[in-house]
């Protein structure tokens, strides 16, 4: 592997020459011994979860911004490969779906066998050396998926994704993807010599894929357990000859003990024997970073899980992952010697850009970026109030209305004259946009006026599509029961501050259903855990649930409007519902013909649930955008307390009185009222 060396071993003549005494005694051991050991260093690059940010463009609010775009992570890429004689570049998946942009390639000009993907005329001039795919990829279905593979100059690996065989094979071994790749690759040691080295790099995606996207796989693929997959795999990496495996998980840390097919699983992939680096994204977050102090076998100052060098660089291209290895040759085989992984921010800690956009990368993708903009910039409608989701997470929403009210709107002619006819139509729906994974700016604001489909994009960010679900009474307070885990329990016996809301609790979650009214009692423990596991089976939080005034009756039917991510998955009160509508409609297309045939919408949310009042002395906080201390409309239920480090604002949120069980809904039913007494009264005086 290692050409002929060249090196004078000098070290001992010039000792000799300088005077020094060279022990006799230790005879293994010489200097010369010291000086020809073959040293290199190697630095491993990630990029992840770009989401299709390439330019540093937000299309949601139409303007530039500096805290994310693959055009500012290409600068860290050439700053951090100038740094180093040998490196390697691979990226993680959830490249092609998030915004608008990658709505517009896959719907509005769907990209073309022979053209290429604005994501890989970026990228090819980076010269990636591998990539992963990540679970959004399989959004826009197989077939937009291998079209846009096509125009990518690197290869592709994944694992444990599998042809279905159609039999139901559970042992089918037919890779969909390339499982792995063997990178042959020349290195410089620390003393100029060249040398050859062999790379392994393996990817893997959450199984989870199955249920996200049962529509675009069902019937064509299959998936399989992530470590299951890397125990079989790379033993044969290995026997290819691999010197050092690179391991490329789309997936988040994970529990330290964990059960089998989990979506987040690279913690228990750092102890599969072989992998020297592992590249995980998924969970939007960053690691090395102090979050995750205090887990077992965990290294947050050499950033290493078990001992494996680890690095997950945020997300939307607003950092750089980085892992550098020192590899030894001894024996013929390199050895990891030493491992630090870091990561760097396209940020100054005061929040000031730390770099410029590479023009490169900007001018490669200008006719899309700039097609995908005006595009977003078309009407669809005018709404009478601004929709914002600063307090989505504490009160019902106008931005969640809108998206519930649609969907009502959609499957109660969906189901016209059908036998679900005169069954009652429930809508579910959940903040997308409510400072999700840490992010003091992900919020939506839309202003009084003018609704354009970059709004509607605000308000529903995924491409999901519309479907229904018939379900029982009983379901539908399960249902609401796992998002009541979207808070903490408060102890009201306590007058120190006490945070509402949990947020380890995704708030994509945390669904409210329109149709119903009820209560959430905070005071109680939560009943589900947030991946749906029962925890307390005795715990009541949903209180008062009532359907048309009356107490909700658990064996009544009812239809629910939601999305297919949240049909085919496996929430309580939904896992064992019957899906009676698979509508091939988005969400956001429903939004959209919903506001351009109202024209003008009333985004005020009705009220519908609140929270049960909290007795005693309590101090009950919770943060959300700076933003939100403009819209505070009742200044006796929340007081703006300041600005945190993280960006966010802290708030006070009073829980002691009951809003009369549900004011905006009051409040809609006494505007109902009196617009009859007028018309009433009208008729009466001709």
């Amino acid at each position: 592997m290692k050409k002929t060396s060249n090196k004078k071993k000098v070290i001992a003549g010039s000792a000799l020459a300088f005077g020094l005494l060279i022990p006799q005694a230790t005879p293994s051991i010489t200097y010369a011994d010291v000086m020809d050991k073959d040293i290199v260093k190697l630095r491993i690059l990630e990029t992840t979860d770009i989401h299709v940010n390439l330019s540093n463009y937000d299309y949601y609010q139409d303007t530039v911004t500096d805290k994310y775009g693959l055009a500012k992570t290409a600068t860290l890429i050439k700053q951090a490969r100038a740094e180093s004689q040998n490196s390697l570049l691979f990226d993680n998946g959830d490249l092609i779906q998030g915004n608008p942009l990658g709505d517009y390639v896959a719907k509005e000009d769907p990209l073309q066998d022979g053209e290429i993907h604005p994501v890989y005329k970026a990228m090819n001039l980076l010269d990636y050396d591998a990539g992963n795919v990540g679970n959004h990829e399989f959004n826009y279905g197989l077939d937009f998926l291998g079209t846009s593979l096509k125009g990518s100059n690197f290869p592709y690996v994944n694992a444990n994704v599998y042809v279905d065989d159609k039999d139901g094979n559970p042992d089918n071994d037919k890779n969909y993807f390339i499982p792995y790749e063997i990178l042959d690759r020349t290195v410089v040691d620390e003393d100029g010599e060249e040398h050859a080295i062999k790379v392994g790099v393996i990817g893997f995606v959450p199984p989870q894929i199955m249920q996200w996207d049962k529509g675009n796989l069902e019937g064509k693929v299959i998936a399989k357990d992530i470590i299951e997959t890397a125990n079989k795999f790379v033993p044969q990496m290995k026997a290819d000859g691999a010197d050092v495996i690179v391991a490329i998980p789309h997936s988040g840390i994970g529990n330290v003990t964990q059960e089998g097919m989990e979506e987040n699983a690279t913690y228990d992939l750092s102890k599969v024997e072989g992998i020297n680096a592992i590249l995980f994204g998924h969970s939007h977050g960053v690691f090395p970073s102090d979050s995750y102090s205090g887990i077992e076998g965990v290294d947050v100052k050499k950033g290493t899980i078990n001992g494996v060098g680890s690095v997950m660089p945020g997300s939307w291209g607003d950092h750089l992952g980085l892992v550098d290895l020192e590899l030894e040759l001894k024996d013929g085989k390199w050895n990891v010697t030493n491992t630090q992984a870091s990561t760097r921010s396209i940020l100054n800690p005061d929040g000031t850009p730390a770099v410029e956009a590479d023009q490169s990368i900007l001018d490669a993708v200008k006719e899309e970026h700039e097609a995908t903009i005006e595009w977003v910039r078309s009407a669809v409608g005018e709404t009478t109030s601004p929709i914002n989701s600063y307090f989505a997470l504490v009160s019902d929403d106008p931005s969640v209305q809108i998206v519930t009210n649609a969907q009502k709107w959609y499957i109660e002619k969906y189901i016209k004259g059908t036998e679900y006819d005169g069954i009652p139509v429930l809508s579910a729906g959940a903040p997308f946009k409510a400072g999700t994974r840490a992010n003091p700016d992900y919020y939506t604001d839309i202003p009084a006026g003018e609704i354009a489909i970059k709004n509607v994009s605000d308000l529903y960010l995924y491409p999901n599509t519309l479907q229904a679900v018939l379900l029982t009474g009983a379901d539908v307070k399960e249902w609401l029961e796992m998002s009541a885990g979207q808070f903490n329990q408060i102890d009201p016996s306590t007058s120190e501050e006490q945070n509402l809301v949990n947020g380890d609790y995704r708030s994509y979650n945390f669904d409210v259903i329109d149709g119903v009214t009820y209560e959430i009692d905070v005071t109680k423990p939560s009943k589900y855990d947030a991946e749906g596991a029962l925890v307390n089976k005795d715990s009541n939080r949903i209180k008062n649930l009532k359907f048309n005034g009356k107490a909700i009756d658990p064996n009544k039917q009812f239809i629910v409007a939601t999305n297919n991510y949240r049909a085919t998955g496996k929430f309580p009160g939904v896992k064992n519902s019957e899906i009676i509508v698979k509508s091939p409609d988005e969400n956001r297309n429903v939004i959209i013909d919903y506001i351009m045939e109202k024209k003008t919408i009333d985004p005020e949310a009705d009220g519908n649930w609140s929270f049960t009042p909290v007795k005693g002395n309590t101090n009950i906080v919770f943060e959300t955008s700076l933003k939100a201390q403009n819209y505070i409309k009742d200044a006796r239920k929340y007081k703006f307390l300041g600005e945190q480090d993280s960006g966010f604002g802290k708030y006070s949120i009073k829980l002691k009185e009951s809003d009369g069980t549900n004011p905006g809904q009051e409040k809609k039913e006494n505007r109902g009222f009196i617009t009859n007494l007028i018309s009433n009264v009208a008729n009466l005086l001709k």
